[in-house]
């Protein structure tokens, strides 16, 4: 296409089509009545086909780039894509008996979704700056929205505050950062800052504390510690399916937002931010297992396990590495996979005025259910590292990475750390078949929840078996985007 105008509307096609969608879903839903609201649900879940089309349709294996170099598609981006809509996909179909019952099942939800998952694919194919910034800001502001929709629910509104006013005071320190940088490159484009790094900054002691800056808004958006304090508080207090998007799809944009900001851009000073990821992946690792000890809640156990999980995906790229980023961005998949059945499961279970949301309350859950027993044990197997599941080769790739970079003791540290985190998960599995159930009430899902939970959970112990076509994709997109 010689036309650039062309060329960035061809680009950016699926972007356009979730925008004009999300803009239809609010138009049509104020002609419908609570009887006929499944249209809306619908017309998100075609619209989530239409963007995985035009994404496969507009693949090629050649960067280019769109929007005066601001927006980038490259297949690193074209496949994360691919997962968000799945992501979001799953989701919506394992929320929506529990969004109905709780008068949540309204045009605003589907909207609110789908542009969170615009700023997920704007933050996904960011090349600037500016770009990266607002697709940012346009998720972070629907995730807050999202956890304070159910308005009656003073727990989720404080939830959406604390969300709000930390998510605000990192999205400044990102700005703060990323100002510096700016200020020391003379550019916002990311290829640009990189060749300006490479050529030697003026003031390397200002861009250093740029780096600093911007490495703590990652670390926040990611949950990673020290800036995780916000993790067990809106996992918790959300309604459970916000708790199942916030904790799923944006960890694939965050994924994204890494690659784009310190390994595209912010390479030439690996050897600096190195040593900030190894602070925080040592910290995460062992506060995220250490305290999930002591959770009673299942919710706020996933939210710690979630702030481990983030520092066993930092292992991948402290090797800055093709062949870590590759195993990094395996991880988040497969973390992104585990995190969908393991609040799926939570849904499954939750009914009208009772959220199952306790240890207590998956008692007994094979006297009841022996099937979703079985894929609940699959899945906390998984989030423990137990081969075969996925979770062991995910667990075992970042490692290898971090080995051959010549991190021993972080290696071992982490193992060491795996095996007290591997306490929390076991004991799931210990009050599903060995105790007896407090709740006697049938588990009766809908088809469509059935088939997708199976093929969700067999999924995690099928990809565990044979993971050489996932890793080759995520190491297809890496070699093809770098």
């Amino acid at each position: 296409m010689n036309n650039p105008i062309f060329y960035d509307l061809y680009a950016a096609l699926p972007e356009i089509l979730v925008l004009g969608m999300a803009m239809v879903v609010l138009l049509v839903d104020l002609f419908l009545n609570d009887r006929n609201r499944y249209v809306a649900y619908i017309l998100t879940q075609v619209t989530l086909l239409g963007a995985a089309f035009l994404t496969v349709a507009t693949h090629t294996p050649a960067v280019g780039y769109a929007f005066n170099g601001m927006f980038v598609d490259d297949p690193l981006a074209d496949l994360l894509k691919l997962m968000t809509y799945l992501a979001i996909s799953v989701m919506l179909v394992y929320s929506r008996s529990y969004i109905a019952v709780r008068g949540m099942y309204r045009g605003e939800f589907f909207a609110l979704v789908l542009f969170a998952m615009l700023g997920m694919m704007v933050l996904i194919s960011g090349h600037s700056f500016i770009s990266l910034y607002m697709g940012l800001e346009l998720l972070s502001l629907c995730l807050y929205s999202l956890v304070a929709l159910d308005r009656d629910n003073p727990r989720a509104t404080e939830a959406a505050m604390k969300y709000f006013v930390l998510g605000a005071l990192a999205s400044g320190m990102l700005l703060y950062g990323m100002s510096m940088i700016y200020g020391m490159t003379g550019s916002l484009d990311i290829g640009q800052v990189s060749s300006a790094l490479l050529n030697g900054a003026p003031d390397r002691a200002v861009l250093i504390l740029g780096l600093v800056f911007v490495v703590a808004g990652l670390a926040f958006k990611l949950g990673a510690v020290p800036f995780q304090m916000w993790v067990p508080d809106v996992y918790h207090g959300a309604p459970t399916a916000m708790t199942l998007l916030i904790g799923s799809a944006p960890k694939l944009a965050g994924f994204a937002f890494v690659m784009r900001l310190l390994v595209q851009g912010l390479e030439p000073l690996a050897v600096d931010w190195q040593g900030m990821l190894i602070i925080m992946a040592v910290l995460s690792i062992s506060i995220g297992n250490i305290t999930a000890i002591a959770q009673t809640n299942i919710k706020r156990m996933l939210a710690y396990s979630t702030i481990s999980h983030v520092g066993f995906l930092l292992f991948g790229f402290l090797s800055a590495s093709p062949n870590g980023y590759t195993s990094s961005m395996f991880y988040i998949s497969a973390y992104v996979l585990m995190t969908l059945g393991s609040f799926g499961i939570i849904l499954l279970l939750s009914r009208k005025g009772f959220e199952a949301e306790n240890l207590d309350d998956f008692k007994g859950l094979n006297q009841r259910s022996p099937w979703y027993a079985f894929l609940m044990l699959l899945l906390m197997f998984s989030m423990a590292g137990v081969p075969p599941t996925l979770g062991f080769y995910a667990k075992f790739t970042v490692l290898q990475a971090a080995l051959q970079a010549g991190f021993v003791w972080l290696v071992v540290f982490a193992v060491l750390m795996a095996a007290v985190g591997a306490f929390y998960y076991l004991r799931v599995v210990k009050l599903m078949y060995f105790d007896d159930p407090q709740d006697h009430s049938p588990i009766a899902p809908q088809p469509d929840v059935a088939i997708v939970l199976g093929v969700n959970g067999l999924a995690v112990l099928v990809l565990g078996l044979m993971p050489q076509r996932m890793m080759e994709l995520c190491a297809y997109a890496i070699s093809h985007s770098l």
